[in-house]
């Protein structure tokens, strides 16, 4: 589990369906992703669609402080969007790596076909911060030349995915990776190399055929210099349209999907589980978050449970809840926003000064943190748990019925335990809170238990840890008498008694103590029916 000594420690590379360190030991990447670092992402700096990618950006950061100041300005922003604290903090929280998001356009010199050695030096730098504080680094080619998405998020000119259009950009794209695998060959903190980001959604799936082929160029490039560095490669159709990989193209090759706003339970996944058994190949969740803490401790659970490398996004941007940072917004922000909407130009001068302040408020310490976030993603204390998201280990292990319900819910339908709305006449379940909002009573769902019946909740508690924890569990007991259990790792930890019929919060008297690694808690229903609806942990 996260924080686990040694995790990182030489170069990681394939075993089968799993991915092993240099000493042989199996790993999971557990880590963040940089996003709107190496290539600006105009929804986190809450910008309309004329300020949506880096080059509209940068046109109105031009448009405002002329041509010098604007290099000025993207020198320094590039400089202290991430930072060696930023490193630091990541590998104190227990995460074992990052992934770079890169636009091409970052890494050549402008105007000219060479790349930008200045530029570069920053990713050696950050590269080494992460070597000294031991997180493995995934490098993903985010923004490939003419855009391999045809979409903002690609930086594309023309709202094409001209990478698949012009020679020149498929050239460009493969000569970028032979350069970065020259450069990074004798490199062991970095991870791999994660070709293209989010390649060629349904509407452009008349191109999906010369994306393998451009994967195989790719990696025969890579593979002329650098033999020893895993090669990612993400599905069709925003990595979710797996349907693409027919072969395995390189002996140390992962599959990456990105999952967002859905259902966090197996059948979502289901199809790049078999993708790994049909291939034999680790896969690797590379993007996903922008979600609120409760679906975060219900899908990155998800992964765990199913031996999957996965990536949050994002671990910094502007005015956010459900980042581990937030930016704070510059006074006047409000007035670059109407700009780019069509309203008045604010002056050169006061321009400068709110976009300075951007720049000063990126510093790690004068952000915003959110641990609760990051705790959600660990599954570390306090939290608190949604009763529906107890593990994906299975019947027997994770959870136990007598009887098997049969629901559609859309929403662990396979499992056969009796989920319900707690507040609603809604018939499937709700996953989209992108904004981080917290869910509204017609969202919250909850598991009804028959005497008997139990559920399993996992815990992580770092290295050297040992501490007295309040069990508090929100249920109501169906016919008026019922009594929640509390096991940890199978002892005997204490009771929450529930009488009436109304919801209601009830703590343990018993402290339950938590030792350091992985820890199981379980609630069984005694005593009378019970339904549960959220479990929370908090230190003593």
């Amino acid at each position: 589990m996260a924080g686990r000594l040694g995790d990182v420690n030489g170069f990681v590379k394939r075993a089968g369906q799993k991915i092993v360190n240099g000493a042989g030991h199996e790993i999971l990447l557990r880590g963040v992703g940089f996003g709107s670092w190496l290539l600006p992402e105009g929804y986190m700096w809450k910008f309309p669609e004329a300020g949506d990618r880096p080059r509209r950006i940068e046109k109105m950061v031009r448009e405002l402080i002329g041509e010098e100041k604007a290099t000025s300005f993207w020198e320094i922003y590039y400089d202290t969007y991430i930072a060696e604290a930023d490193i630091r903090r990541i590998a104190e929280e227990g995460f074992n790596s990052v992934r770079f998001p890169i636009n091409w356009r970052f890494l050549m010199a402008e105007g000219t076909e060479q790349y930008n050695e200045k530029h570069l030096a920053l990713l050696d730098r950050a590269i080494g911060w992460c070597r000294e504080h031991k997180l493995y680094v995934v490098l993903d080619l985010h923004g490939a030349p003419g855009g391999q998405t045809g979409a903002n998020i690609d930086d594309s000119e023309n709202d094409k995915p001209e990478l698949f259009l012009n020679d020149d950009y498929r050239k460009l794209a493969i000569d970028i990776w032979r350069m970065l695998a020259e450069r990074y060959k004798d490199e062991w903190i970095v991870a791999g190399y994660d070709l293209l980001n989010e390649p060629l959604p349904d509407w452009n799936a008349q191109y999906n055929d010369r994306l393998m082929p451009l994967y195989k160029e790719m990696a025969a490039a890579i593979r002329e210099v650098d033999e020893r560095h895993m090669i990612i490669i993400e599905g069709a159709h925003w990595a979710t349209d797996w349907s693409v990989f027919d072969e395995v193209i390189d002996d140390n090759l992962m599959l990456q999907f990105h999952k967002y706003w859905n259902s966090p339970d197996t059948a979502s996944i289901q199809k790049f589980l078999d993708k790994r058994e049909e291939l034999n190949l680790p896969i690797y969740m590379g993007e996903g978050g922008e979600n609120n803490i409760e679906w975060y401790t219900g899908a990155f659970r998800l992964y765990e449970d199913h031996n999957i490398s996965w990536n949050f996004w994002t671990w910094k941007k502007l005015s956010t809840t459900n980042s581990p940072c937030s930016v704070m917004m510059p006074e006047g922000w409000d007035k670059l926003v109407a700009y780019l909407n069509g309203g008045e130009k604010p002056s050169a001068e006061e321009a400068e000064q709110i976009l300075w302040a951007y720049l000063d408020n990126l510093a790690l310490d004068r952000c915003v943190y959110h641990p609760e976030v990051v705790r959600s993603l660990l599954f570390r204390t306090p939290i608190r748990i949604p009763a529906i998201f107890y593990g994906y280990y299975g019947e027997g292990i994770s959870y136990g019925v007598g009887e098997r319900t049969v629901r559609k819910l859309g929403f662990r339908d396979e499992d056969g335990t009796d989920i319900r709305f707690t507040d609603s006449e809604r018939e499937t379940a709700h996953f989209q809170h992108g904004g981080g909002q917290s869910w509204e009573p017609q969202d919250w769902l909850h598991v009804r238990l028959a005497p008997g019946d139990w559920l399993v909740y996992e815990l992580y508690l770092p290295e050297g840890t040992e501490l007295e924890h309040v069990v508090t569990v929100r249920a109501k007991a169906i016919e008026g008498e019922a009594v929640a259990v509390i096991r940890v790792n199978n002892h005997l930890a204490g009771i929450c008694a529930f009488t009436g019929t109304e919801w209601q919060e009830t703590t343990a008297i018993e402290r339950v103590t938590l030792a350091s690694g992985r820890c199981r808690v379980t609630i069984k229903a005694e005593g009378g029916p019970l339904a549960v609806e959220w479990v929370r942990l908090e230190c003593n």
